[in-house]
């Protein structure tokens, strides 16, 4: 017996249930792998399917995080064109998992697939549901200025993140929180409650709750029309939603000294225009305060106006250059 404060060491066997569940795991990008490992830990991982292999930037072939995991762990890997295909679904049919289960994978599994397991389709997915159902729920939440957000695990069904819920975490959305940030603290805590639900699935007491359907927002999937920002139409509160949420994809593009430059860090600024354009500073532009305009450089930065309130721009991407501070792109440009 341990003594009181003192965690005992788990072996191997204390670590793994008496009868694994066999697990066909579905998943593509960073956000499943931290499943796909917890899995693997304490069950037994028969195929991984993912996405197959896409061009990225300059050629290069797109990363695939669950791949690259599960080539690590030793797990066989499947990546079909269309996991709805008639032989896909035989082929994994075929490896006799106990459970389908789906984080991050891309493609809509069919009900085939969900019916031909003992346990069903078990999906993580990163937001509180039914707020933020779809492809995006992480950056739509941000973007919406939502305060929580967390991680429900949902027993599927034919419908788009209908299913019922078997657990959820509620998770805190910080002022400065980035899309990249809270999905690497999404994946961790979705990664342990699907542990503890496929531990119910197991002992046969597992129990999921409807949906309500009030309250369900559609996180549609990002595409590059949605990080074109337009100062006159934006907040200075907005555009910061916008570069914690749209980086690294798609990113924001913006107007700065006539120039598209793609925006990668920067911060709200608390007070109004008229109060910081008569500030010491260089001031660039005879409209200071007129939205999308340089009121002013401050260290490596520049203060830009927008339709309500000054947006601090720390560092740019412009086209066809490295990133650079906004104040080195605002010397060039000058």
């Amino acid at each position: 017996m341990c003594p009181r404060g003192v965690e005992r060491n788990s072996t191997h066997s204390d670590r793994l249930p008496s009868h694994p569940v066999r697990i066909a795991f579905a998943g593509t990008a960073e956000f499943a792998v931290p499943s796909l490992r917890a899995c693997n830990a304490r069950h037994q991982v028969v195929a991984a399917v993912t996405q197959p292999a896409r061009p990225g930037s300059r050629g290069r072939p797109a990363p695939r995080p669950v791949a690259d995991a599960a080539v690590q762990l030793g797990i066989p890997v499947l990546q079909p064109e269309r996991i709805r295909s008639g032989p896909v679904v035989e082929e994994i049919l075929g490896l006799e998992a106990d459970v389908l289960v789906v984080a991050a994978y891309g493609q809509i599994v069919p009900r085939t697939l969900l019916d031909g397991h003992r346990f069903g389709g078990v999906n993580v997915h990163a937001s509180l549901l039914p707020r933020w159902r779809g492809a995006a729920p992480i950056a739509r939440a941000i973007l919406a200025g939502d305060t929580v957000t967390g991680v429900c695990i949902m027993r599927m069904e034919a419908g788009l993140d209908t299913g019922p819920v078997y657990a959820r975490r509620e998770v805190p959305i910080d002022a400065g929180a980035t899309t990249t940030g809270l999905t690497e603290t999404l994946a961790i805590a979705g990664a342990e409650e699907l542990v503890a639900v496929l531990a119910t699935l197991e002992r046969g007491t597992a129990a999921a709750t409807p949906q309500p359907e009030e309250g369900m927002r559609y996180a549609a999937r990002l595409t590059r029309g949605d990080g074109l920002l337009d100062w006159e139409a934006s907040s200075a509160e907005e555009v910061d939603r916008m570069v914690r949420a749209l980086n690294p994809w798609p990113g924001v593009t913006a107007d700065l000294a006539g120039v598209a430059v793609r925006i990668l860090r920067g911060r709200r600024i608390a007070g109004r225009q008229s109060e910081m354009s008569g500030v010491a500073g260089p001031v660039l532009g005879a409209a200071a305060a007129s939205p999308g305009s340089v009121v002013r450089t401050e260290g490596e930065a520049a203060l830009v106006a927008t339709a309500a309130g000054l947006y601090r721009v720390d560092a740019v991407q412009p086209p066809g250059r490295r990133a650079m501070s906004a104040a080195a792109f605002l010397r060039g440009r000058r």
